[in-house]
Formats: C-alpha cells, sequence, structure tokens
C-alpha cells in the first residue's frame, strides 16, 4: 500500500472514530436536578461521584432559592428532580400532580450566624442583629431560608431590621464573606468550613430545623436516569458526601 493511501485511510478512520465519539455523546441522557441553594456544595459532589458511577448520564443542576424553583416548576420548566430545602414546598408542586411517587426526605439542617473573617461587628449572639449600628442581611422572607429566620428571632425575642433581603442564602453569604454585612443568618452548613466566614451558634431553644426532601417529577422524560439519581442521593455514598457537608442524616 503506498503512503498515498496509508494516508487516506488514516484520516477515513480518524473521521468515523470523531463520528463515533460524537454520536455517544449525543446518547447521553441530561438530567436536570432543581435544588436549593444550600445544597450546593453537596450535590456538586454528589454530582460528580453520581456521573462516574453512570456515565451515561449528564447531571444538569439548577440551584436556587427553593420558593424560586418551586414557582419555576409550576411554570412547567422542564425538571426532572427537586430538592427543596422545605416540606411545604414539595407538598405544594405534589398538590398540582407534579410529583411522581413519594417525596422523601435525605437530609435535615439548622441555622447559624454568619460573621465575616475577624468578626468585625463584634457579634456573639442573636441580640446583636438588632444593634441599629451594624450592617444587617437576612434571607427574603418568600425563601425557606428567611422563613426560618424570622423564626429564630421570634422565639429569641430579637426584632432585626436588615438593611438587605437576598433571594437565596448563597447571595447572603456571599455577601458576609465579603464584609459588605456585618451579619447575617444563614444555613449552619453554609458556614460550617468557613469560606471566608466565620459560624456563631444559635441555642438549641431558638434554632429550628429543615428537612431536605427529593422526588422526581411526573414531567421527566428521563423516569430511570431521575429515579437513579434519587436512588443515589438516598445511598450510603450520597449520605456520606452529604455528612461531609454537614448535613444531618434522618
Amino acid at each position: 500500500m503506498t503512503r498515498r493511501l496509508i494516508a487516506g485511510s488514516l484520516a477515513i478512520l480518524l473521521v468515523a472514530s470523531c463520528a463515533g465519539a460524537g454520536a455517544r455523546d449525543t446518547d447521553r441522557v441530561e438530567l436536570l436536578v432543581a435544588a436549593a441553594a444550600s445544597l450546593t456544595d453537596a450535590f456538586r459532589d454528589i454530582e460528580t461521584a453520581f456521573e462516574d458511577a453512570h456515565p451515561g448520564i449528564d447531571v444538569v443542576l439548577n440551584l436556587g432559592g427553593s420558593s424560586l424553583l418551586r414557582e419555576q416548576i409550576l411554570a412547567k420548566a422542564p425538571v426532572d428532580a427537586f430538592a427543596p430545602a422545605n416540606v411545604a414546598i414539595m407538598e405544594e408542586i405534589r398538590a398540582a400532580g407534579l410529583v411522581s411517587g413519594k417525596a422523601r426526605v435525605f437530609a435535615h439542617n439548622t441555622m447559624a450566624i454568619a460573621v465575616p473573617a475577624g468578626n468585625p461587628g463584634g457579634v456573639t449572639g442573636l441580640d446583636d442583629l438588632a444593634r441599629p449600628e451594624l450592617l444587617v442581611g437576612l434571607c427574603a422572607e418568600t425563601v425557606p431560608c428567611g422563613q426560618f429566620t424570622r423564626q429564630v428571632l421570634q422565639r429569641a425575642g430579637v426584632t432585626a431590621r436588615p438593611d438587605t433581603e437576598e433571594p437565596n442564602v448563597r447571595a447572603l453569604l456571599t455577601k458576609v464573606e465579603q464584609g459588605e454585612l456585618d451579619t447575617g443568618i444563614v444555613y449552619a452548613t453554609d458556614v460550617r468550613e468557613g469560606n471566608g466566614a466565620v459560624a456563631i451558634a444559635i441555642p438549641e431553644e431558638h434554632n429550628v430545623t429543615t428537612d431536605y426532601p427529593i422526588a422526581i417529577m411526573s414531567a421527566t422524560s428521563h423516569a430511570e436516569a431521575a429515579a437513579a439519581f434519587v436512588a443515589f442521593v438516598l445511598s450510603e455514598e450520597g449520605r456520606m458526601l452529604l455528612n461531609r457537608h454537614g448535613f444531618r442524616l434522618p
């Protein structure tokens, strides 16, 4: 065989190989998972581990305030699995006929006070959120983080006058980390590993616990892949990853 023929044959093989790879990529299932912003770090680790175990499935995370995600789902946004930070929100989705099967609670969380590194405002507890000279941030009352925060403040008899109300807990935490705020109340898991903010514990008698449910959406076109993802979150490996990020387990 001449060099020209060999080169031509190699070119054909290369094109065929690339075409085959493209076809295989096209065969991957794109699984859309909507999850509470407080699950960001844990679900990114779960995404990686799940995709390693299921190379034919590409998990696409939509992370945000649970209330906003609820509105997207009620508006028929394409979602295969949903994991909000509030059982009541999942119940609304179920009542609308948008949940397939049963929702399962897979994690618990509590609230904590967050301050910037060095704690320049000298915050020591919930009472400090009422100090007028401090810049205080809370989650908006429309999202679970904001609702639970107000329950905490009510239990403690503290009236806070927030300078900002953020659409989700990660937006609030970012402002605390960057020193734009002196303090705020977030989920305990958000400040467990530092990340530029420091946690101050809330006494148990004032704190609240939130449950995280997960379910397959009835409109999914990838029921098997969604079921596999939910099963992974509930599995020992999924529980280990959640626990690693500070979530309490059922």
